[in-house]
């Protein structure tokens, strides 16, 4: 890959990687605070800024690097801080603060769908916006499933761990989070084995599929 294909890569993805990481935290801190959880309101992290979200290594550089090899895309933001204290029932509302991450992933591809069906269904050849438009929505719609199907996945600190947690009883819950200091050890290593792709592409596909499909592409 040369130097104007990387460039092409790096423009096209760039900010479909940003907001769908970054909108995924405020969704977090959204949440959080309707249910009576102000910190990440206080901290200013419920924005659509992604200079609040931000990290360096997690949201540019590992991203990018991943797409440029032509690899799983994987990435993390700096995450927003919750306080469970704050909640009426501490693990049942933070498995509906963590929900709200992939949620918002899912509507983000939706959004990006809708503009990929502009793209291709409105705009001429002629249109020079026309070609990137519709690579930055592809783009969009596929790293917002990946996160979102990525999250869900039942493992400690992703968000699908925090879901089943508020799931079980508080004695079972607290067994279960004895596993999250290695969830990040277990997800590398699913990650660099390429198991991590084979469980989640076949499901990335299926839903690409579907909201190609609910749209007319």
């Amino acid at each position: 890959m040369d130097f104007n294909q990387i460039l092409e890569v790096v423009t096209i993805w760039a900010l479909p990687v940003i907001f769908a990481i970054t909108l995924h935290e405020a969704a977090h801190g959204w949440v959080a605070n309707k249910l009576g959880d102000p910190t990440a309101r206080v901290l200013g992290r419920i924005t659509m800024n992604p200079l609040k979200h931000i990290d360096l290594i997690g949201t540019v550089i590992v991203p990018l690097v991943l797409v440029v090899l032509g690899g799983f895309v994987f990435g993390w933001a700096k995450p927003v801080p919750v306080d469970m204290r704050n909640f009426k029932q501490p693990f049942k509302d933070m498995a509906l603060v963590a929900a709200a991450g992939p949620i918002s992933n899912l509507l983000m591809a939706c959004f990006w769908t809708l503009i990929m069906a502009i793209a291709i269904n409105w705009l001429t050849p002629d249109q020079w916006i026309k070609r990137p438009l519709a690579m930055m929505s592809q783009a969009g719609v596929v790293i917002n499933l990946i996160l979102m199907v990525l999250n869900l996945l039942p493992l400690l600190p992703l968000d699908g761990g925090r879901v089943v947690t508020g799931l079980l009883s508080p004695r079972a819950a607290m067994t279960f989070m004895k596993i999250e200091p290695y969830g990040m050890i277990i997800l590398l290593l699913l990650l660099f084995s390429g198991i991590l792709g084979k469980i989640l592409g076949p499901v990335v596909g299926q839903l690409q599929s579907i909201v190609y499909t609910i749209v007319g592409i």
